[in-house]
């Protein structure tokens, strides 16, 4: 993997970490909820995990379809699902719901899978993992390493702004210097999708 592709998928993270929806806020709000930041920080792994299961799942997948596929098909296939997920996000604006404020951390987990999934995250990584080998040993290697940087970057991401949100700030900040987040993901999905069939 080239430092370009690096840099991508840390970007990535970190633009996921930056979400509310991925699950910082989640956490602060758990904190909130115990008054401790101690609860803060036991909530951050779980959702990162939850995060990266979803990342994984995507490219094993579409891993396997490229055992069995001819690449070009893939890139294009890729291009399409990941273009037309970011134009589903665009229409579909209602943000999904799924679990109250008193969860288990597999709760917490298995609701940031649902949340990652739904905002489409592996998706997003797809394009810059196209380009890997095509043996089983290769995909599954670079699958591995992308999940890997996209998560650092993530934890990294969301733990500064639990942290800060919660010892700082509070969640009234939301309410003053937020944008919908949501809506530039829309974009970028479709920007990502574009280029996948462009390269």
């Amino acid at each position: 993997m080239d430092l370009t592709s690096v840099l991508i998928l840390a970007g990535l993270g970190a633009f996921h970490g930056l979400n509310p929806a991925m699950g910082w806020l989640f956490a602060v709000a758990l904190g909130l909820q115990e008054r401790s930041r101690a609860a803060v920080l036991r909530a951050l792994p779980p959702i990162v995990l939850g995060h990266a299961g979803s990342v994984l799942i995507t490219l094993a997948l579409v891993s396997v379809a490229r055992l069995a596929a001819p690449p070009r098909l893939i890139s294009y296939g890729v291009a399409a699902l990941v273009c037309g997920f970011g134009v589903w996000r665009l229409v579909r604006r209602r943000h999904p719901r799924w679990v109250g404020m008193k969860v288990t951390r597999w709760q917490l987990a298995g609701w940031s899978f649902l949340m990652a999934t739904a905002h489409g995250a592996g998706l997003m990584v797809l394009p810059i993992t196209l380009h890997a080998g095509h043996g089983a040993a290769s995909l599954a290697s670079q699958s591995l390493l992308a999940t890997a940087i996209h998560t650092l970057s993530m934890l990294a991401t969301i733990t500064a702004l639990a942290v800060i949100v919660y010892e700082r700030l509070g969640v009234a900040v939301l309410r003053k210097a937020w944008f919908n987040l949501d809506l530039v993901w829309a974009v970028a999905l479709i920007g990502a999708g574009a280029s996948a069939a462009l390269t």
